[in-house]
């Protein structure tokens, strides 16, 4: 019994491999593909995935996204056509979902932003979401095919997390520094609000004047760091904002810093998830995930820019605290079981 993950955007790179490991405990053949986007493929490599590289990110042209997601369905077509599999399982694929809906392959998507655009022939056939998303509007029409985990997505692989420092040479962290990893927003995505480019530019500006703080600055693709360099040459004057030149373990890093400031909800939850101060400047349709995360004071939400300077608290942290609540929990395997009896369903 084959399954087939097509890894669409990075941070289904560290989510899928704890679900990849319990899914061949179990006996099913996992095969692999990634699109050339963003750093998929790079941090597929960091991570010993054995994967197939189809595809690349078309823009943020509607119409050329559009076009990308037909024209990499057929560039998928060749391997499915090889592999055979019998499930496809993503995290919002839409090409995958696409093909296999042609195909009449049963897909998986595990989601956790309800706001995300849906057309009809891109639906899943079965969804799996957190609890906190059960009363809202999803895609699938048959409720019985909506299953739910507890907890959050970052839940599957932050417990197993274990700190590297050998980062602080790499990335020359200096303890008498303040530590800020900082994210972009998604300017290219179709939810994309500019309110939070401005979050962003207001808040760069702070830290990059700001004696005593180091920026890990980590744009989403080589076009945004491009742009921000010469939109905003200021920042790099000095080592104040620094972005790495190759993949860093995303959890590595956020644990040794001392707050997170992100306009993209996976880095906010990973934050939450350890235990880190974390501001969200996202502005455009906050999911119920990111409500749940704020109402428990996970989260804190970034709505202006007064927010800027009296919301975030640019201070230390104990980065020596014991990981609190590093116990397994119930999303992985609950995950790995509604996958099983999917299987069994619908090909049994």
């Amino acid at each position: 019994m084959k399954i087939w993950i097509d890894l669409d955007n990075t941070p289904h790179v560290p989510f899928f491999r704890p679900i990849i490991r319990e899914l061949e405990k179990k006996g099913y053949t996992v095969v692999l593909t990634a699109r050339d986007a963003f750093q998929v493929c790079e941090l597929a490599t960091l991570y010993g995935l054995a994967y197939k590289k189809i595809g690349r990110h078309y823009g943020k042209n509607p119409l050329f996204k559009v076009l990308g997601v037909c024209w990499r369905s057929l560039q998928l077509l060749s391997f499915v056509i090889c592999e055979k599999p019998v499930l496809g399982l993503s995290h919002g694929s839409r090409s995958q979902i696409l093909l296999c809906n042609l195909l009449r392959i049963p897909t998986v998507m595990i989601m956790d932003y309800e706001h995300a655009q849906t057309p009809l022939l891109l639906q899943p056939r079965w969804e799996i979401i957190p609890e906190a998303l059960s009363n809202e509007l999803l895609q699938c029409k048959t409720k019985e095919r909506i299953l739910t985990y507890e907890g959050i997505k970052e839940d599957v692989y932050a417990p197993e997390f274990i700190p590297d420092p050998s980062l602080v040479v790499q990335l020359n962290l200096n303890s008498d520094s303040v530590i800020v990893t900082v994210r972009p927003p998604a300017n290219e995505a179709h939810y994309h609000n500019p309110e939070s480019e401005t979050l962003f530019v207001e808040f760069m500006e702070r830290v990059s004047s700001t004696p005593g703080i180091k920026s890990i600055l980590l744009p989403r693709n080589k076009l945004q760091e491009t742009q921000i360099r010469q939109n905003w040459p200021q920042w790099f004057k000095n080592s104040n904002v620094f972005i790495p030149t190759k993949a860093v373990n995303g959890l590595n890093l956020l644990w040794h810093s001392d707050l997170v400031v992100s306009g993209g909800g996976t880095m906010n939850r990973e934050a939450a998830a350890l235990n880190i101060p974390v501001y969200s400047i996202f502005r455009g349709k906050i999911g119920a995930v990111d409500r749940q995360l704020q109402h428990e004071g996970r989260l804190i939400l970034v709505e202006n820019i007064d927010d800027i300077y009296n919301k975030i608290l640019l201070q230390h942290r104990s980065k020596d605290a014991i990981l609190i609540g590093f116990v397994p929990r119930k999303a992985l395997s609950r995950i790995v079981e509604h996958i099983d009896t999917i299987m069994i369903k619908e090909h049994s």
